[in-house]
């Protein structure tokens, strides 16, 4: 492998770029392995440690470096310290500030020379990210990713102005920010950045909302996927909604909601639709929103709340024949004409994950039944919900031959039913048994506190790996809550 070219280097330390551990190995191989690791390496800044910001720290312009001196931040003068092997600030491709902050107060913290209160520590981190930002945004030539989300009230430096901003910003893709960043750097980076494919957006009551965020979003002409996370109380916003371009194919609502649901009309490309508030009183105007058809809308997420099932039928009426991926929440009701509703409309299903109550067992059936095409079914777990033990059972008896993936997620403390070892192993017997099933992916959504995932148990994991090692479970994994990264904040 040492002997590849370094094309193919590339493109196999880019599938290394979220196993930070594998990748820091590789630039220890030999010259040309370090070459080309290394630019995946510090590729995303969420990936820095506190000797990350040690090696940016060495690589700050002299300039920079005589102010930290000067601070007392370091007690090394610029014309003592060498510069690094690599300008490392340039490989950097996605940038989180807030993540550079927090790092920067653990190096301070970790520095035996200075005082650690935290008003020192606090106001000389202001210090170092203003000249980290001044070298990241002069010295990186395309910027791909960007996070100005808050860092415990810390200021975000006026980075627009700095030297070699523009053209750094001018090809950014992704941007996450709060609402009330300043008006300045909105208006900026309206000048700048025309080609943002994702924005999301994060509205704090009581701030206020930037009067150049409305100048930002007006410009976009290439807007993909927009999320956004309403705080309680947050109004008044639809005028910014009303800026969104239609060439939206991505969009995401959470937490709270205040306006109506209609302007989603608008967006007939809409491909991905995910609605997850935290009461069934936030879908206003879905009853108007149900009659709208979405020609391409394939993936539908509605949770942890629903709109009422009347209006949730007459959506998946609407709009269920295309959908390829269905999350629902838990109804306050009876949910078995909305299970009967999705296996009439949504034929054409491959992942389905829903919150089955304990008397809507046989609704589970009808859905594995119906649903032919179906590959991946998840299945909320606890409390007054289907336990492990019943899931598995009835997955295990009514699944078609495409299901390949299982996902328990617990979402209570308590089952029902507690799942014993020797009902696993049958169920695995019966998955190995079975000519037209395929090897199984098994995931476990689950955290310390839930005692009774099967997980915890000793001779389960023993059961698991045992048809690991037979081939019948092809994946397994443990994976805490807010497994599907919804906010990304990098």
């Amino acid at each position: 492998m040492s002997q590849l070219p370094i094309d193919c280097l590339n493109d196999i330390f880019e599938c290394l770029e979220d196993d930070i551990f594998t990748l820091h190995s590789c630039m220890f191989v030999n010259r040309l392995w370090c070459n080309a690791s290394v630019r995946i390496f510090w590729s995303n800044s969420c990936n820095y440690s506190i000797s990350s910001i040690n090696t940016l720290v060495a690589c700050l312009s002299n300039e920079s470096k005589e102010i930290l001196y000067n601070e007392g931040i370091t007690n090394t003068t610029p014309t003592s310290t060498t510069f690094p092997i690599f300008n490392y600030a340039s490989f950097c491709k996605i940038l989180s500030i807030s993540h550079i902050y927090s790092k920067v107060e653990e190096f301070l913290n970790n520095q035996k020379m200075i005082s650690s209160s935290n008003a020192f520590i606090n106001n000389n981190a202001i210090i170092v990210v203003q000249e980290m930002c001044k070298m990241f945004f002069n010295q990186i030539s395309s910027l791909k990713g960007l996070s100005l989300l808050e860092y415990e009230s810390k200021p975000i430096p006026t980075f627009t102005l700095y030297p070699g901003a523009m053209d750094c910003l001018k090809n950014l893709k992704e941007l996450r920010c709060n609402s009330y960043l300043s008006s300045e750097i909105f208006y900026q980076l309206s000048k700048i950045c025309h080609n943002i494919s994702l924005l999301y957006m994060d509205y704090y009551y009581p701030h206020f909302i930037s009067d150049g965020l409305a100048d930002l979003i007006s410009v976009q002409k290439n807007l993909k996927h927009f999320i956004m996370i309403q705080d309680y109380g947050v109004k008044n916003i639809s005028s910014l909604i009303t800026k969104l371009p239609n060439t939206l194919i991505k969009l995401s609502l959470y937490d709270f909601n205040y306006m109506s649901l209609l302007f989603i009309a608008k967006f007939s490309n809409l491909q991905e639709l995910e609605l997850s508030f935290n009461y069934n009183g936030d879908f206003i105007d879905f009853e108007k929103l149900s009659h709208v058809r979405f020609l391409q809308l394939q993936i539908l997420k509605l949770r942890p709340a629903l709109p009422s099932n009347e209006l949730l039928i007459r959506f998946l009426e609407n709009n269920g024949k295309n959908l390829k991926a269905l999350y629902i929440g838990e109804g306050s009701g009876d949910n078995n004409s909305l299970y009967l509703a999705i296996f009439k409309y949504c034929i054409n299903l491959r992942k389905f994950s829903a919150r089955f109550k304990i008397n809507e067992l046989e609704m589970l059936k009808i859905v594995l039944k119906s649903c032919i095409y179906l590959k991946s079914i998840e299945v909320c777990c606890g409390g007054g919900l289907l336990s492990e033990k019943e899931a598995l059972e009835v997955i295990d008896k009514y699944s078609h031959e495409n299901i390949s993936e299982i996902i328990l997620y617990h979402q209570y403390y308590v089952q029902s039913k507690n799942l014993l070892p020797k009902e696993l192993e049958s169920f695995f017997i019966n998955w190995a048994n079975s000519i037209t099933r395929k090897s199984l992916s098994l995931v476990i959504v689950t955290n310390d506190y839930r005692k009774g995932s099967l997980d915890k148990n000793e001779e389960n994991m023993k059961i698991i790996n045992k048809y690991i090692e037979l081939s019948v479970i092809k994946n397994f994994k443990v994976k805490d809550f807010g497994y599907e990264n919804y906010f990304d904040y990098y």
